[in-house]
């Protein structure tokens, strides 16, 4: 199965002259989310992650049957004031202004094993602030997990320092 098919190309979205990778059409069907999913999984099965973390929301979607999968707990990374207990903050710079991620204060321990999921990878900067996220909570980043990758965007020159493995490249 050749998981790029499920894949649909929107042009011209969100602006002109970007062609936008939706991957719900791939998450709708069974075989290809099963498929993918397990790839993801298989690929870290050994390394012993204490921590899946996923930014909302379709990280989310990753996030949570991986940690399932490797036997992982699942630390959601959300947009400030979404979190109800006590949480620190990271702020990242985008294309047209900036964003912050949140996680709360106790969701990883010092020295806990940390695998960064999300659905794509496109510049990096969500990547970062997770990474600065999960350093100021003292966890030990394993590397990132994406399920397709943006290479012409360059992404993981931010990230460079972690083992990154994307499934689907572009």
């Amino acid at each position: 199965m050749d998981l790029k098919d499920y894949i649909t190309d929107v042009p011209d979205y969100p602006v002109k002259g970007v062609i936008f990778k939706d991957i719900t059409t791939l998450w709708k069907d069974p075989k290809a989310l099963k498929q993918s999913t397990d790839l993801l999984v298989d690929h870290y099965k050994d390394q012993k992650i204490d921590k899946v973390v996923a930014a909302e929301a379709r990280g989310f979607i990753l996030g949570a049957p991986m940690a399932y999968g490797l036997n992982a707990g699942f630390v959601p990374i959300r947009k400030p004031k979404k979190l109800p207990r006590e949480s620190i903050t990271a702020t990242y710079e985008l294309e047209y202004g900036s964003d912050t991620l949140a996680v709360h204060k106790d969701a990883i321990a010092p020295g806990e094993k940390v695998l960064i999921v999300d659905d794509l990878i496109a510049t990096g900067g969500t990547c970062r602030a997770i990474a600065r996220l999960v350093n100021k909570l003292k966890g030990d980043i394993i590397g990132y997990c994406f399920l397709v990758e943006l290479e012409f965007l360059h992404g993981r020159d931010k990230i460079k320092d972690y083992d990154i493995f994307s499934l689907i490249k572009y």
